[in-house]
Order: C-alpha cells, then structure tokens, then sequence
C-alpha cells in the first residue's frame, strides 16, 4: 500500500480508535505512525493496542511505527482548604514547602526542585498559563510572588516556570516503569517530554541503548537555547506548541516552530509537528480553514511528520481526522511551487557517505528516473536520502525489521525488509524488482541504487548504480 504523499502522518490511540478494526481503518486512510501516550491508559491496554497495530501492518501490507510517548513531570499546586480561590492581580501569593491545605494567600507547591531554582523576577505560570505571577521574593522552601494575571486558581493545577531550568530529570520515576515497559514491547520511538537540555537527552540514551529510536519534544523555552546540542543527541525532534504555547508567548510559537525545523532537517533527523493541528475536528466533521492552512505550512516547510492527538484519541471524527490530513498533505504535494518552497533550505555534510547521497540526488533530479532504492542496514543510507528531499519515492530496504518501522516517521521512504544482498548483481537485481512489484517503477523504467561494501557493515554507502526495472519475458 503506497501512499500518493512524502510528509507522515502521526496518529495518537485513544479511547476512540483503539479497537483494532479502528487501527486498520486509520492505517488505510494513511496514518503512518501511532502514539502510543503514556499520560493516560494502564500497561495493559497499551500492550493490547501494540499487538493491534502489529497485526494492522499484515493488513495494509506496510511497516506502521509505534511512538511511546512519555508523560515527564507533571508540576501542580497542592490543595486549598475550602475549594479554589480568586486571586487579583496586584495581590501577594506565597509559594511554599507547607503541605497545609492553602487559602487567598498562599499554597503548597510539593516540587523542592522549584522551590530551589526560584529567583526574583521569575515567572510562574498557573493553569495552562491562565494566571501570571512574578516572584518578589525567595528563599529556602518558599517563593512570594505578585499576581499578574488573576483569575480563579483551583487545587492539583498545573505549573510551568518558563525562565528557569529547574533541576530535575524529566524522567519521573513512572516515566522509567514506563519507559522499560515500552522497551519490552517493542516500540520503535521513545519520545522524551520537557527536555530542557542535552543532559536530558544523554539519560535516555543510556537507558534505551539502542533498543528504539529517541526523540526529544521541544516544550520548554529553555530547550531553545541548547537545540542544537539537544538535536546531536536526538534521532528525531517533535515539535511540541501545546506546552510550548503555554510557556511562550503566541507570537513566538511560530518562529520557534520554524527554528526547530530548520536545526533537525540540517542534521537529517525527522521532526513531527504536532498539537492542535486539527483540533476542531474533535467534534466536527470538517476543520476550519486556518487549521488546514496550519497542517500545509508544515508540509511546505519539509516536515517529515504532522501529528493528531485528541482529534483520533478522543475526538468523534478519528477516521475523518486522518483521512482530511492525507487530504492536505496530498494537494500541497501537487502544488507546482511545492518543491521549490520545501527545498529552500538544504544542507549537506561533507563525510563520503552524504556525497555520494547528493550526488544520487542530483541524478535523480533527471525526469526518466522513476525511483531511488536504499540498501540500508540501519536506515542511515536512507535518512540520508530523505534529507535531500528527492522528488522520486525513495525505497529502503533493510534485513532489520526494527530499522524498516523506525523510517515509517521519515519524508519520503517507503520501507520493506529485505535479505542483506551479497553481490552486486543482487542490490541490482533486488532493487529493480523490488521497486517493480511495489508499483514505484513501470517495466524498462529507470532507477538508482544507493549500497555500500563491504554489504551489511552500517554507513558504508559507497556505491551508486543505474538500474532499469525488468521488463516482462517474451512468449516463445
């Protein structure tokens, strides 16, 4: 099952759309990758979905990745003695290591780790950001602020502190129960929440080793000042603007967004952009115009992925929701500018693999090659490709069934197993029948493959031949 589009679609599973007749109907109306969100849902039903999804790619005929996404830290007040309280701005309003029930002038804020890292002129943000409160004054244990933006505060609501790193792991330790539970399914992407620098990064590493794919979301303002090391550390990037939103202002979203594409095309590295996308959808049929305008500019802009959340987890329409976001991608793809907008920004390393890359590239650009075909161990070869943004489908073969679902997130690849080939006559002989049954090249058709030798050895592309996809044998 090929899709007629290079930008992915992300689904997240939820109560609406995790029965498995509902996964296989998602994956046909073009849903790539599925979240699985940790925030919400036991282990089991998380392991039921994975098993859903498992037998979907049997159905659809193609490799579907699965993305566990971990919930991070959860900062939030503690309790008010007599239900929630009305705060004005101008008024004082202590923070406090105190787990007495609070009132009007103060709460417990059971995070020592805020506590700490407060400073004056500080800024906390309360309920999604609906109250803003500047800190006068800190000490150990407690933190008096002025309110700012007023407004009713109730118990258990959330906090963000927007201009500190608060030193913490963003791995809690249900993250970690979760995170090794994730792991032993067998999820392709470990996505990792409010990463605020590469240190955040290193700690999942070290604990995947390799086992899945990491991915850092971007939610914190303070993430922006460390992207690119955050990103050397990263094999894909989410563009996270639901928390981001809530810490930034809403003039900055954009630009962030922009600045975060930019960095992860740079390195090669798939980034999703998600939340919201299409959030009327929720209870609508039908998005409104802005949000299709939405999901567009990341396609214009070379976004490997753009994502759903509570539009296919909760959302009445999860069927639509996917089906109206292939939509989108499909005719910003048939665009006559389309190319010229999502190719502005290229960049190129300079190590012999990525030359050889370019340069299949920039062969391909000739109108009768129909194709490129990766043979690829890790996906690296592929990702490669896909960084260049080629016009032509890019088909990555790889013996490793785990490489072949990780490439489900990236612009452009379609992704098979295949047996590692042990000559050159195989890769060309592999590649053009291959790329023939998949429907990506006609009989006599022109493609190129991209290989490396000694075969098998990880980022070893260092051969590139012309190939043509057999044309049928003559009847005697």
């Amino acid at each position: 099952m090929i899709r007629a589009r290079r930008s992915r679609i992300v689904a997240t599973i939820g109560p609406a759309s995790s029965s498995p007749d509902m996964i296989v109907t998602l994956a046909k109306a073009g849903a790539d990758v599925f979240r699985l969100n940790f925030s919400h849902g036991a282990h089991e039903t998380h392991a039921a979905v994975y098993a859903a999804i498992r037998e979907a790619e049997k159905t659809v005929g193609r490799p579907l990745g699965i993305l566990a996404d971990l919930q991070g830290p959860k900062l939030r007040v503690g309790k008010f003695a007599n239900g929630p309280v009305m705060l004005k701005p101008g008024q004082a309003f202590r923070f406090d290591n105190d787990p007495t029930p609070g009132d009007e002038t103060r709460v417990h804020l059971p995070h020592p780790e805020i506590l700490t890292a407060m400073r004056p002129g500080a800024t906390l943000l309360l309920d999604d950001g609906k109250l803003r409160m500047v800190v006068t004054d800190a000490g150990p244990g407690y933190a008096n602020t002025t309110v700012s933006n007023g407004g009713k505060l109730s118990e258990r609501k959330g906090v963000a502190v927007p201009d500190v790193v608060i030193p913490m792991s963003p791995l809690t330790p249900k993250d970690r129960e979760d995170l090794a539970f994730a792991l032993r399914l067998g999820v392709d992407w470990i996505a990792l929440s409010f990463v605020q620098a590469p240190e955040d990064m290193a700690e999942l590493r070290r604990i995947v080793e390799g086992r899945a794919a990491v991915l850092a979301k971007i939610e914190k303002p303070q993430a922006l000042k460390v992207l690119g090391p955050i990103m050397d550390l990263c094999d894909g990037v989410m563009v996270a603007r639901g928390d981001l939103g809530v810490e930034m202002a809403p003039e900055e979203v954009p630009v962030a967004q922009k600045e975060i594409l930019r960095e992860a095309r740079a390195r090669g590295i798939p980034v999703i952009v998600a939340t919201q996308m299409l959030e009327s959808m929720i209870s609508s049929p039908t998005p409104t115009r802005a949000e299709a305008s939405d999901v567009a500019n990341a396609v214009y802009e070379g976004a490997d992925a753009v994502m759903l959340s509570a539009e296919s987890a909760a959302g009445e329409y999860p069927e639509e929701s996917v089906s109206m976001m292939n939509r989108i991608i499909e005719r910003v793809e048939r665009d006559p500018r389309w190319p010229e907008l999502m190719q502005a920004e290229q960049s190129h390393d300079d190590d012999d693999a990525d030359v050889l890359v370019v340069a299949a590239a920039g062969a391909a650009k000739s109108g009768s090659t129909k194709c490129l075909v990766a043979f690829t161990t890790t996906g690296a070869t592929a990702r490669r490709l896909s960084r260049e943004r080629p016009l032509q489908p890019v088909l990555a073969l790889s013996p490793d069934i785990n490489a072949v679902r990780r490439m489900a997130l990236c612009w452009g690849i379609e992704p098979r197993v295949s047996a590692q080939p042990d000559s050159l006559e195989v890769v060309t002989t592999d590649a053009s029948s291959k790329a023939l049954e998949l429907g990506l090249v006609a009989p006599g058709e022109r493609l190129l493959v991209v290989a490396g030798t000694p075969f098998g050895a990880p980022g070893a592309a260092n051969l590139l031949r012309l190939a043509h996809a057999p044309a049928p044998a003559r009847r005697r």
